[in-house]
């Protein structure tokens, strides 16, 4: 599929051009975004939002650039806001397209045959962005005015005037740079006349804070215009460049190839032919970013940093069917580092505080994308020199018990949680209400479990390592016998969602939800086969949406339809019928297997992504949501961009329905760190 093109039509209408939203990103944390529209809605919206401690630490300091065109001596704004009870000015009535790729491009159509055009770039790498409008049609000279709007705020505050203070304005000829008292400082240049004129625009409306009853109003500072005449053919234009660094205008052809470049690659196997792989594959990018010298994957944005379980369910996505070995090898040893009591973080705040360990599966998600690290790049040496003793120590602290009550028991099954936690994905919890505890044995945790004894058995034997590879194969077979005994719900024909409620042995939670694709979609599945096709045509029924994966049976009496409302609302449906797309992922592997993996079945399965690639320009333009709505229509919502709702689909894609997989060759011989050749599965 190539680029998205937003015409009038939805530009024109203020609901959908505010509910579309496009980013730019920089490989450090830090990202340009805003509406299709350019109308600031979320407080997370800012032409330049720098991460000052990459990745995380991230603070708004440019929120927009308005422009105005003088016609025939009148003043027409190009830019739209939202104020208490009005929407001034209304620009957007002038927007005849907006293209998201290569770089985001708009075109205003005013009278008199005028065109302009404005588009926006990011540096790779910097936090620098830069913005050009030039004139494509109509008279030969147009004035033209350009009003930045700033701030110095951490990203997730809305602040006023009075909470900021009024800026230190170094005034240049053709730009400026504004100090504010112990926050980050902004620079911006251009090619044009910079008027030190400064003001303040108060009481901006961001409606989608408004919606989720938060906090909707902030206050920005305009230093002053920036003034020039716009010359039709003359292909510079204005260009305006704005960095947390000293920055210059003039090498914005540069950068731009750069910016193009970058956002252009779509790192898939020649044997890759599909429109929505290669659309998944270049919306990978934005969530790699730099942890020290390493890598680690933002979980979505705006407002998600690191964290450990998303970082892992979305490796073999984000760098592995895309190639990214030596990514994916960076990310995996930033972990290592982290690893504490046998489990590695849930998150990395924001602030600085120490990494938060409130996870039972980010662990075991970990191990199972070594497992898919090694298999893609046959890197036996690091599992040998680092990994395999990482992994060791995870599970003995799970089999001897550590945080929260995580402890095998005597099954041989996984048991975690204690009251006021929330440890497994569903993990919603507002103030003291913990939404779905799953206290006890949960079904993925324990498919989680199973899967990593095998790796772990598995690398022990090819380490020679006995002992071990005795123990772990052991406990594996006492764990897989429990778990079919357990979880198997006959009544149903699925599973249980937990067992041993709570910690009462012999207590099932029979609730209909998609935590159990994992029994039969991870590379050891635990769920006796038999059982699959079973199992998925259950899911199939009750929770597979266009978009993804309902959170629980419409039946139940505790299903929420919708996704909407302040954030206890939102929260309380998080996983109680909310639709996930990461989770298509694992039901397409599920399906697939499921149905011997023939060319018909994976045919049948190419189609229930076609949700995916109509929601592509849904939201987030040219990436994958968090959440939908439970109901028909499937209205998009949570962070416009996740991580994991791009890897999931595009692996679950590329793996199981074009059967592109790994050569397991380097399982039999070393060859560390080579790239695997793939091979296509017949489909004939």
């Amino acid at each position: 599929m190539g680029s998205i093109v937003l015409g009038p039509a939805r530009l024109r209408q203020l609901a959908t051009a505010r509910s579309a939203e496009w980013i730019l990103t920089n490989g450090r944390g830090g990202f340009a975004m805003c509406s299709a529209a350019n109308i600031l809605t979320r407080r997370y919206h800012g032409l330049l939002v720098a991460a000052v401690k990459p990745p995380i630490d991230r603070w708004v300091l440019l929120a927009k650039l308005d422009p105005s065109v003088i016609i025939n001596g009148q003043s027409i704004d190009l830019a739209t806001n939202d104020y208490p009870a009005i929407v001034h000015p209304t620009g957007h009535q002038y927007l005849e397209s907006f293209t998201v790729s290569p770089i985001p491009t708009w075109r205003f159509r005013l009278d008199g045959g005028v065109l302009i055009e404005q588009s926006v770039w990011m540096v790779p790498q910097a936090d620098t962005v830069f913005t050009q409008f030039r004139l494509l049609e109509g008279q030969s000279d147009l004035p033209f005015e350009v009003r930045p709007l700033c701030t110095s705020r951490f990203m997730h505050e809305l602040l006023e005037r009075g909470d900021l203070g009024d800026p230190k304005l170094d005034a240049g000829r053709s730009g400026f740079t504004l100090r504010w008292n112990g926050r980050p400082a902004l620079f911006l240049d251009s090619n044009a006349a910079f008027a030190a004129l400064p003001d303040w625009y108060y009481q901006f409306v961001l409606t989608a804070e408004d919606a989720r009853g938060q906090d909707d109003r902030q206050d920005l500072f305009m230093p002053g215009p920036i003034r020039t005449t716009l010359k039709r053919g003359d292909t510079t234009g204005l260009v305006i460049a704005a960095s947390t660094n000293t920055v210059s205008w003039s090498d914005w052809q540069i950068q731009r190839e750069r910016a193009i470049r970058h956002r252009g690659a779509a790192p898939l196997p020649e044997a890759v032919d599909d429109s929505l792989a290669q659309a998944l594959s270049r919306a990978t990018d934005a969530f790699i970013v730099d942890r020290g010298d390493k890598k680690t994957v933002i979980a979505g944005y705006p407002w998600f940093g690191d964290w450990g379980r998303d970082t892992f369910i979305s490796l073999p996505g984000l760098c592995l069917v895309t190639g990214r070995h030596e990514t994916a090898r960076q990310i995996v040893d930033t972990f290592c580092d982290f690893v504490d009591s046998g489990l590695i973080p849930n998150r990395f705040p924001d602030v600085g505080e120490k990494p938060e360990y409130n996870t039972v599966d980010a662990s075991l998600w970990f191990v199972h994308a070594i497992d898919r690290y090694v298999a893609y790049s046959g890197d036996w040496d690091f599992v040998e020199e680092r990994l395999f003793d990482v992994i060791a120590t995870i599970l003995d602290a799970h089999e001897a018990g550590t945080r929260h009550r995580i402890k095998v028991d005597r099954d041989g099954l996984l048991a975690a949680g204690e009251p006021g936690v929330q440890l497994t994905w569903m993990d919603a919890k507002f103030k003291d209400w913990v939404v779905t505890p799953r206290t006890g044995k949960p079904v993925e945790i324990n498919a989680l479990w199973f899967n990593a004894l095998r790796i772990a058995a598995a690398f022990a034997n090819r380490l020679g390592r006995k002992s071990k590879a005795d123990h772990w194969t052991e406990l594996a077979d006492r764990a897989a016998a429990s778990f079919n005994a357990r979880f198997w719900n006959a009544a149903d024909g699925c599973c249980y969602d937990v067992v041993d409620c709570d910690h009462i042995a012999g207590t099932s939670d029979a609730s209909i939800r998609p935590n159990q694709l994992f029994a039969a979609s991870l590379t050891h599945p635990v769920l006796d086969r038999s059982h699959w096709p079973s199992m998925v045509r259950v899911c199939q029924t009750k929770l597979l949406t266009p978009i993804g994966m309902r959170t629980l049976d419409p039946a139940h009496p505790d299903y929420k339809p919708l996704y909407a409302g302040d954030m206890r609302q939102r929260d309380g449906a998080y996983h109680q019928g909310t639709v996930w797309p990461w989770l298509i992922g694992s039901f397409i592997t599920a399906f697939v297997r499921a149905g011997g993996s023939t060319p018909a079945v994976r045919t049948q399965a190419r189609t229930l992504l076609e949700g995916i690639e109509v929601h592509l320009a849904e939201a987030g333009l040219e990436s994958v949501s968090e959440v939908a709505e439970a109901q028909p229509p499937h209205r998009p919502d949570g962070c416009p961009w996740q991580a994991w709702s791009v890897a999931e689909p595009l692996r679950a894609l590329v793996e199981d329905v074009l059967g592109i997989q790994p050569d397991p060759a380097p399982r039999a011989e070393s060859s560390p760190r080579r790239t695997i050749e793939r091979t296509r599965a017949s489909t004939t």
